[in-house]
């Protein structure tokens, strides 16, 4: 698991009473969210308990009907998704999201323009784009693809599209990472593998993950929120909610083994 910084309760996104309403149905019920700079905070719940629409509104792909988010301190209730990404905070998602028919360098190297605020100029002299190439190579690296540098993102394993598409995030310099699902479809080799480059990225930086391994849950996790119906049904350690009567009903004894 991930070290927590200086082992305090510093919190760097939060949510308070944070609520969903679509027609006649609430997806989010006054949820109260705390994850600690430096952890590694999964979000579990059975299909239905209402992660999904949790982590868009966290991330501002949706707006809440009520409640208030906060990033360092600052109120980002009313943000944009771009806004937040500026901040610091970077999301994934379940599909893996690259160019397939560019290569794991152009890949990377596009996000680094994206953070730089520089226009996709794919049209300028490479010269001009291989400017970005050392950054790009490091960012690489550090999710093993250093090998498939020049291969074409569309024709790796999906494992290493997962990998490619957390090379691209970081690339952006986020403080925080959200994950969605990153083990969804994969091949148990894959799900290894990703967790070992989960683990290692999250050295110096804040993982909130949404996550139905449960295995990869207590491998990683060194905290977890439990939903249920849209609303927090228990927290604490892998160990503590695992043991928890509501979760193994609700969750657990669903089938979720």
């Amino acid at each position: 698991m991930s070290s927590l910084a200086n082992g305090t309760d510093d919190i760097i996104l939060s949510a308070k009473a944070l609520t969903k309403r679509f027609a006649g149905f609430i997806a989010v019920n006054g949820v109260d969210l705390n994850v600690r700079r430096g952890s590694i905070h999964a979000l579990i719940g059975p299909n239905g308990a209402g992660k999904t629409t949790c982590f868009n509104l966290l991330t501002k792909f949706l707006q809440p009907t009520s409640g208030a988010i906060r990033f360092n301190g600052r109120d980002i209730t009313a943000l944009a998704p771009a806004a937040i990404t500026r901040l610091g905070i970077v999301r994934s998602f379940q599909i893996s999201a690259v160019f397939p028919r560019l290569t794991v360098l152009e890949n990377v190297r596009i996000a680094l323009q994206r953070r730089r605020g520089d226009s996709f100029d794919f049209w300028r002299p490479q010269r001009v784009l291989s400017a970005y190439d050392e950054e790009a190579l490091s960012r690489i690296e550090e999710v093993g693809l250093t090998p498939f540098a020049n291969a074409a993102a569309g024709e790796l394993p999906y494992g290493r599209k997962r990998a490619l598409e957390i090379a691209t995030t970081l690339a952006l310099e986020p403080e925080m990472l959200l994950l969605d699902e990153p083990m969804a479809g994969m091949a148990q080799e894959d799900v290894a593998r990703v967790s070992a480059l989960i683990r290692r990225i999250s050295a110096n930086r804040t993982i909130l993950m949404v996550e139905h391994n449960l295995s990869v849950v207590a491998d990683l996790s060194d905290r977890i929120t439990v939903l249920a119906r849209g609303e927090v049904l228990a927290e604490g350690s892998y160990g503590e909610v695992s043991k928890d009567q509501r979760v193994v009903e609700a969750y657990i004894g669903a089938g979720h083994e």
